[in-house]
């Protein structure tokens, strides 16, 4: 038995779950797939998928040995992909978890630019905005907006989003039009409560002319996510703070009004982090020069235009 092949044959299965998925992925037929999950079963006596007629779930034993194979076979990518000639051209899977919004309005789509440059990457997106735990889930990074907390992960800070505070037109019928920041603080105004990774509703500050206001607000809903924090503002739930890249298109149709002329925020960082005890690989480094580039071009719906 290949080892090799075996485990990379049974993180497969468990990725698609699917034999014949797997299969057709890995270019073999589906009776090697099979086999070779079973030799890697008989050798380690232990079952590792449940099969059934629908659908392949790994077993409590086989999701534990699942994450240290991906380790394992990262590792080994990783290992030739920094060998001189191959780093030339970044190959395997990377594993990454993204902003929702960021991913839906930004990154995906522009990856088709990306797979014309680096076709040989596969790239495995979670879409959230919670605390990953990179080493222990086996992220090769993170993209994020805001301060990091986190001081023992590497970062390169790769670009900035401007932000503004909206409201629905209908809302702000109800409640009138907020002359000063302060407001929001006061019935009956109401604002969209953002819960960040530490756990806190956010509070963010306007800048005037010669005065700067910390705003809370009164919140009727928080969230943890940018695009239930754009629909709650569409809904009228109170004003929200957002990218301006999310709420330009609404503002332009009328759903959306920006609040506060004169005021303005700081602009949010947006940071790619990575585990510092981690080889930053060919296909990372791509990666992250290719966010870098994406961040500095004006593109539609991005940060300039």
């Amino acid at each position: 038995m290949d080892r090799f092949h075996a485990m990379q044959a049974f993180a497969r299965v468990v990725e698609t779950g699917s034999f014949t998925k797997a299969a057709e992925t890995l270019h073999i037929s589906k009776t090697s797939v099979t086999q070779l999950v079973q030799q890697l079963e008989a050798r380690l006596r232990v079952k590792l998928l449940n099969r059934t007629t629908r659908k392949v779930n790994a077993t409590a034993d086989g999701a534990a040995y699942y994450e240290r194979v991906i380790r394992l076979l990262a590792d080994m990518d990783d290992a030739e992909t920094s060998l001189s000639h191959a780093s030339a051209t970044p190959r395997g899977r990377l594993r990454i978890d993204v902003p929702s919004p960021f991913a839906r309005m930004i990154l995906i789509p522009a990856l088709p630019a990306f797979y014309a440059q680096y076709p040989d990457i596969h790239i495995d997106m979670g879409v959230s905005d919670r605390l990953v735990d990179l080493i222990d889930e086996n992220v090769d990074c993170v993209v994020r907006g805001g301060e990091l907390t986190d001081l023992s992960l590497m970062a390169r800070r790769v670009g900035e989003l401007s932000l503004g505070i909206y409201a629905a037109p209908g809302y702000l019928q109800t409640v009138g039009v907020p002359e000063h920041p302060n407001v929001l603080s006061s019935p009956p105004h109401y604002t969209v409560g953002f819960k960040w990774r530490a756990g806190l509703a956010y509070a963010y500050t306007l800048h005037g002319e010669s005065e700067s206001v910390s705003v809370q607000g009164r919140c009727r809903i928080t969230v943890d996510d940018g695009n239930a924090a754009l629909a709650a503002g569409l809904a009228g739930l109170g004003a929200v703070s957002l990218p301006e890249y999310m709420a330009r298109e609404h503002v332009s149709r009328g759903e959306l009004v920006r609040l506060f002329d004169g005021w303005h925020l700081d602009p949010m960082p947006l940071f790619i982090a990575f585990p510092p005890n981690r080889h930053v690989s060919a296909k990372l480094r791509a990666f992250i020069d290719w966010v870098v580039m994406l961040m500095e071009e004006p593109l539609p719906g991005t940060l300039a235009e």
